[in-house]
């Protein structure tokens, strides 16, 4: 084995074969480039064991989630101007291979630089943070990291209604599914993103009862207001913020989010519809709830639930 080395712009020679583009000086960048990945590494595992001292667990997802978001940036910016610097010490080369090198780039990963471009969108715009309940690609659940190119979220079921993908979910219900599922940030750009927790962290709630014409319906209405008010969010829980919320954004009153029942005629029945408001987590455990107190008061008036 023989490396020259007596000029910096000879090629390393190892058993008689001569590494093209391998010299003494591009030996010593490539160290160098090295050394500096790592660097920025062990910095960007120090800032993240600090962070977790400033800001436990305790805290929330939400208090990190804009700390780490920064630190990805000022860490990722940091190792792309220590390499320019370390490969590119005059600027007219420099300029050179950065046209050749964004044009090439631009062609071959068009998709990974859209999901780079949406994830700053995403940050800028405030679509989500981590921790908030989306739909997003036709994936509903609960965001649980946020990357460069890719967002992932645990998985909830889906109604029936909702359920005509091809790979439907087996769980009938806004709970988790176990499935950890990782969504490219392009897909912000191709279809609207639903998010349940931003500004309002509560969301509409409708609970359907068929009752025959000849049944007491206002003892019906009646059972349902009342499972409404003990199970369903009140107006005079929220607080002054929330309730400022809905004024500035919504232009809805207090007033308005109290339970209401809403008739619909059929030909078989008589449809009784409660609207209520409930938090964005745990609805599925109200209506159980509240389900449970219908059909026991039901029984109680001698009201049955029509059918065909």
């Amino acid at each position: 084995m023989q490396a020259v080395v007596q000029d910096s712009t000879r090629t390393v020679e190892l058993f008689g074969v001569h590494f093209m583009g391998l010299n003494a000086a591009n030996g010593h960048k490539l160290l160098l480039t090295v050394g500096a990945v790592v660097v920025v590494w062990l910095l960007g595992v120090a800032i993240r064991a600090l962070l977790r001292l400033l800001l436990p667990r305790g805290e929330g997802v939400r208090v990190r989630f804009w700390p780490e978001q920064a630190t990805k940036i000022l860490l990722a910016a940091l190792l792309i101007l220590t390499l320019i610097s370390i490969w590119f010490d005059r600027p007219a080369r420099f300029a050179t291979a950065a046209g050749f090198l964004t044009a090439g780039i631009a062609f071959a990963m068009q998709r990974v630089i859209t999901a780079i471009a949406a994830y700053f969108v995403i940050l800028r715009g405030r679509m989500f943070n981590v921790g908030d309940r989306i739909v997003m690609a036709g994936v509903r659940g609960d965001v649980v990291s946020l990357g460069f190119i890719r967002t992932t979220i645990m998985e909830m079921g889906r109604p029936p209604a909702l359920n005509s993908e091809p790979d439907t979910s087996w769980v009938e219900a806004r709970q988790y599914t176990g499935r950890i599922v990782t969504v490219t940030n392009d897909k912000i750009f191709d279809e609207p993103i639903y998010n349940y927790s931003r500004g309002f962290p509560y969301i509409w709630e409708e609970l359907h009862l068929p009752v025959s014409y000849r049944d007491d319906r206002q003892r019906a209405e009646q059972i349902l207001l009342e499972a409404a008010n003990e199970h369903a969010v009140r107006a005079s829980e929220l607080g002054e913020d929330e309730i400022g919320v809905l004024q500035q954004r919504y232009l809805l009153r207090p007033a308005g989010l109290e339970p209401r029942v809403y008739y619909r005629l059929t030909d078989n029945w008589l449809e009784l519809t409660v609207r209520f408001l409930a938090h964005e987590h745990g609805v599925r455990d109200r209506k159980d709830a509240m389900s449970r107190y219908i059909i026991q008061e039901l029984d109680r008036a001698g009201i049955g639930v029509a059918s065909a």
